[in-house]
């Protein structure tokens, strides 16, 4: 996957704005002269090649992860360990020797989970799996004992909110995509409360499950009350759905100990490799530096970062320096909606016609398939002619949606973006038939969906 970003370094040389083009076809054709000078950079696509793949840089952005990893852990938004991790990245960057490493307070949400438990108290006691979603409100402490309501969508709540009210709505909602599914997460307990629930229960937007139930940000209405809310195991929620559906009466407890501070004093986290001509115009790769709080946040984003750092190392290990400055930011509070990258667009869009690119790994770091891209005609047609340098690891795609929540500001404002995309899998059951998607990537923040569109599909 981190060659991928060897397209950021190609793009150094030459200059193409991402503002709209008109419809001539002038601007859709690619001059042999263009397609010449991006060819003759294919000895040096090799060598970044070369040196990920094969050299001594095979598997180290995996080896600087590892132990980033298990020396930070989690790092949520506000919490000591986001600071730590930050100091950590902020001093091996300055320790390999990138240049301008400094970095850029932001205020970030500050949100703590606490004790959290779910008992089904009938028609037979059992323990729920939760995880609390972020930015919840918690229960009393005696905790909300109530009915349950169990809906499968949005349209079934609607259609039965004299139903809810007072009760605990549980959304047993199939999962279709993981861009079109999470609103339940993010919106679950606002419909719930419209409807008068004191609480909601999600089940956790992905396909499988091992009694794992996940955690994420959700939103709350400024005119609409505030429930607790938390996500519940696949498992946890087809069972309750069983039983409600035989007509039987489900008894929850639910405890939730969250509590919400002041927004905190954050930093995302710079370091470049100066242009040699052009050392005002910007090529950015960026991942976010932030997690939740329950796992490691290796993948997401750890990786990203890692990769993205990777893309300056392996510039530097080779001596190039190349014409436009390649920078890479770090981003926090990315999984509270891209606060911190919201401030640094707030900062930085006075200089908008410097950037010449962004791009943001956040889809996961799997094996490549290729770039999702944003931009105009003319620049996705020089996109298309870099990709053949990448013609040795057979990774040449170019797919729709170029854009992920750290850069989307950028690109609503013309910069041209850059995504990876990598297989995802998925089942579907249809027809009495488990269908298998294969190269889908789905990312949603803020109610954007970053699609890279190539499926293919077997029944198996």
């Amino acid at each position: 996957m981190k060659c991928l970003f060897l397209i950021a370094f190609i793009h150094l040389l030459l200059k193409c704005t991402g503002k709209p083009l008109s419809g001539d076809d002038s601007y859709r054709k690619i001059s042999e002269d263009v397609k010449r000078e991006i060819a003759g950079y294919s000895d040096i696509a090799k060598a970044i090649i070369n040196l990920a793949v094969y050299g001594n840089a095979q598997n180290r952005s995996y080896e600087r992860l590892a132990v980033f990893a298990d020396t930070v852990g989690p790092r949520l938004s506000g919490s000591k360990n986001l600071d730590l991790a930050i100091k950590y990245m902020f001093s091996a960057l300055q320790e390999e020797g990138l240049e301008n490493v400094h970095l850029e307070p932001v205020k970030v949400p500050h949100w703590e989970r606490g004790e959290e438990f779910a008992l089904m108290l009938a028609p037979r006691s059992h323990s729920i799996s939760i995880s609390g979603l972020g930015s919840s409100v918690p229960t009393p402490p005696e905790g909300i004992t109530a009915e349950v309501l169990v809906v499968s969508s949005f349209d079934e709540l609607y259609k039965r909110t004299e139903e809810a009210k007072g009760k605990i709505v549980v959304y047993n909602q199939p999962y279709i995509s993981y861009g079109e599914t999470v609103r339940y997460r993010a919106q679950g307990a606002v419909e719930a409360a419209k409807a008068g629930a004191v609480a909601s229960l999600i089940r956790s937007i992905t396909p499988f499950s091992i009694n794992s139930p996940h955690t994420g940000w959700q939103y709350y209405q400024s005119n609409v009350p505030k429930i607790p809310t938390a996500c519940i195991s696949v498992e946890d929620a087809e069972m309750v759905a069983r039983i409600s559906s035989q007509g039987t009466k489900i008894i929850v407890k639910l405890k939730m100990g969250a509590k919400t501070y002041p927004d905190a004093n954050s930093f995302n986290t710079v370091a470049e490799i100066v242009g040699s001509k052009y050392p005002d115009q910007v090529v950015l790769v960026s991942g976010h530096l932030d997690s939740w709080d329950v796992g490691q946040g290796a993948m997401d984003d750890g990786g990203g970062a890692f990769i993205s750092w990777e893309a300056l190392s392996l510039i530097k290990d080779l001596g190039l320096r190349p014409k436009r400055t390649l920078r890479l930011v770090l981003w926090t509070g990315e999984e509270q909606g891209g606060v911190g990258a919201e401030q640094y667009y707030q900062l930085h869009k006075g200089n908008i016609s410097n950037f010449d690119i962004v791009m943001e790994s956040d889809e996961g770091t799997f094996m490549p398939t290729g770039l999702g891209f944003t931009g105009s005609d003319k620049a996705r047609g020089i996109m298309k002619e870099n990709m053949q340098l990448l013609q040795p690891i057979n990774v040449t795609a170019i797919y729709e949606s170029g854009g992920g929540t750290d850069i989307d500001y950028w690109v609503k404002d013309g910069v041209p973006g850059l995504g990876n995309c990598s297989p995802i899998f998925s089942f579907t059951f249809k027809e009495g038939k488990t269908v298998l998607r294969m190269g889908q990537s789905f990312k949603y923040r803020n109610k954007h969906k970053s699609v890279c569109r190539r499926r293919r599909q077997v029944a198996v």
